[in-house]
């Protein structure tokens, strides 16, 4: 089936939510929040309230735009809290992981294939460690590879500071079992 459905300007996706059965008491605010929220995007939040096995979405409980909004505002906050707390926890996992191995095994351990399981695995994560310290226009980065030659790479705290939570999880899974590991 061919993908056939238009663009519709604001005004039409205020007019196609009251003809649906949402209730809009002010147009205006309703278009200004559409212009800046998405209709797509307020669409998650509308989908529980609407049938969705009809082609014309009719809204099935009595609720209204504002009510869509109040469930949009209190998402948006609730993210915003989960995002701080996350960024504590990957700021502390950072820093054990980093500091636990490095003074047990030095300042580059991350480039000691030895202290890893899977050798493969160790490969392809230093590989893509060197792309995203080679992409970093951190000062410190920049410093390191003007100053020094040799290690080639940054010291741990340097390269895993500028590495993705992303690859630095993977490399901890990867991470023989020690000390360092059970703390």
């Amino acid at each position: 089936m061919k993908y056939n459905k238009q663009a519709i300007s604001v005004a039409d996706q205020v007019a196609r939510l009251k003809n649906r059965g949402l209730s809009i008491t002010d147009e205006k605010k309703a278009a200004s929040y559409l212009s800046n929220i998405s209709y797509y995007r307020l669409r998650a939040y509308t989908y529980p309230f609407q049938d969705n096995t009809d082609p014309n979405h009719p809204f099935t409980s009595l609720i209204s735009f504002d009510e869509i909004i109040s469930l949009y505002v209190f998402d948006r906050r609730f993210r915003l809290l989960m995002l701080d707390a996350l960024e504590k926890i990957e700021i502390s996992m950072r820093t054990q992981v980093i500091y636990q191995w490095a003074m047990n095994h030095g300042s580059h351990w991350h480039m000691n294939s030895a202290l890893f399981r899977n050798p493969a695995q160790f490969a392809n994560d230093s590989k893509r460690l060197n792309q995203e310290v080679d992409r970093s226009t951190e000062a410190f980065i920049e410093h390191y590879k003007t100053r020094y030659t040799h290690p080639p790479g940054p010291p741990s705290w340097m390269s895993l500071e500028v590495s993705s939570f992303g690859l630095l999880s993977l490399m901890f899974r990867n991470l023989k079992t020690g000390a360092e590991k059970k703390l």
